[in-house]
């Protein structure tokens, strides 16, 4: 299966998501408008923070050796047993942390404790998002890319009709009730379906130890948290740094932006993941390796150039569609987080280097370095230009990002060649 086929049933996947995505924010803006989007952002990073948390993040881990072991039975079961196990305690000492911290937490993100009960239902919720976190990510691996889009329009189709009918009855709370209902839910669709795969085997799902996949699973563990907990966080960092600065007003119409940008993205990020993860991690050969990252850029790049371009034409229709006339504010800030966003995917394809070769210390350190950048541009750039600067700390951190993946990239495919001769 070529990218195109692969970006087409991603496209499809991608679409239904955002179709459900952004019925939960246009009930939002329309119930409570630019503040009550701003804190859905909160709760929408604190739910990203802790579902990748909950399954102990083996999900890229789990691509990678299935990608490899499939051919494998008996060390494909054996990976999968200790994956198993390795969710099963991640997602219930998950469950004990939030119920044991839900107050902070609550108070932290939104300044008060109305939204404690949905934290406390979060808990729960998170160990059946884990498990169907894991399930599709066999099904990633082994390269099932119709299922997988089936999972996730199903998917989509099912979180419309839950956020139809609780943000009906009860606005505000009910949209963010049926956001982690949607997701828990999500695992009566994922595992009937590898049920009736020709892959799916009973004893993939038996918990056992095993010293080398821990060890295997836990440097992917290592990445996958680093970058699951540092990405909501600083989000959330800057969500509080410019309400302190400006207002959350002003803080919603940063995060309108920024959903949209999230939102055209998720149907190339969805390809690069689906494809490139189990793609790149299979190959060793460094010719190969070069020519998927070239077919990658020949695809992509225009892709997101022609969307980026769409958006920023549209800007304004797109504001009023998505949100209300209340975010027209939000339109001067489109440009350069659309540059930004151009720049992030040509960065993204090399990043996944790290991931397919388990560079786990080049990719920790990166994650730290880059995070930290780009909270301490927004701080400079925004007490310089206002709002705006976010937007130029965006463009300014992924320049920086892009030529440090193209070491990277370097430097992996010369260890490739140095071993082939």
């Amino acid at each position: 299966m070529n990218i195109m086929r692969v970006g087409g049933l991603t496209a499809i996947a991608a679409g239904a998501r955002l179709l459900s995505g952004f019925l939960v924010i246009k009930l939002v803006s329309i119930f409570s408008g630019p503040e009550g989007v701003a804190k859905l952002g909160q709760f929408m990073s604190l739910m990203a923070l802790l579902v990748v948390f909950a399954g102990g993040g083996v999900g890229p881990g789990v691509v990678k050796y299935v990608a490899e072991y499939r051919e494998n039975s008996g060390q494909l079961k054996s990976f999968l047993n200790t994956s198993t196990l390795f969710t099963l305690v991640a997602s219930c000492l998950m469950a004990v942390a939030v119920l044991c911290f839900g107050e902070p937490l609550s108070a932290w993100l939104f300044g008060d404790l109305d939204y404690l009960s949905l934290i406390w239902i979060v808990a729960f919720a998170q160990i059946f998002v884990a498990f169907h976190n894991l399930v599709v990510a066999i099904i990633n691996g082994m390269m099932d890319i119709r299922r997988l889009a089936i999972i996730h329009v199903a998917g989509a189709a099912l979180g419309l009709t839950i956020t139809a009918l609780l943000g009906f009855y009860f606005r505000l709370y009910g949209a963010l009730l049926a956001f982690i209902l949607g997701q828990a839910a999500l695992i009566l669709i994922s595992f009937p379906l590898f049920r009736k795969s020709r892959n799916f085997d009973w004893r993939f799902f038996y918990p056992k130890f095993d010293s080398g996949n821990f060890k295997r699973l836990s440097k992917f563990t290592l990445m996958t948290l680093t970058s699951a907990l540092l990405a909501p966080v600083v989000q959330i960092a800057v969500r509080n740094h410019l309400a302190q600065e400006f207002s959350w007003e002003e803080t919603g119409y940063w995060q309108s932006v920024s959903k949209v940008s999230e939102a055209y993205l998720l149907f190339l990020t969805m390809a690069i993941n689906v494809y490139y993860l189990p793609k790149l991690s299979a190959i060793t050969d460094p010719d190969r390796f070069k020519a998927e990252l070239i077919n990658a850029y020949r695809y992509l790049m225009p892709a997101v150039i022609l969307s980026a371009l769409a958006i920023y034409v549209l800007r304004d229709y797109v504001t009023l569609f998505l949100f209300t006339g209340d975010f027209a504010a939000a339109n001067s800030l489109y440009a350069p987080q659309l540059i930004g966003d151009v720049i992030k995917i040509a960065s993204f394809v090399l990043s996944y280097i790290m991931l397919a070769k388990a560079l786990t210390f080049t990719f920790f350190l990166s994650e730290l370095a880059f995070s930290a950048m780009y909270v301490g541009w927004v701080w400079v750039l925004t007490e310089r230009y206002g709002l705006i600067g976010a937007m130029y700390a965006f463009i300014v951190n992924y320049v920086i990002y892009l030529l440090f993946t193209c070491v990277v990239a370097t430097s992996v495919l010369k260890k490739m060649r140095y071993g082939k001769s």
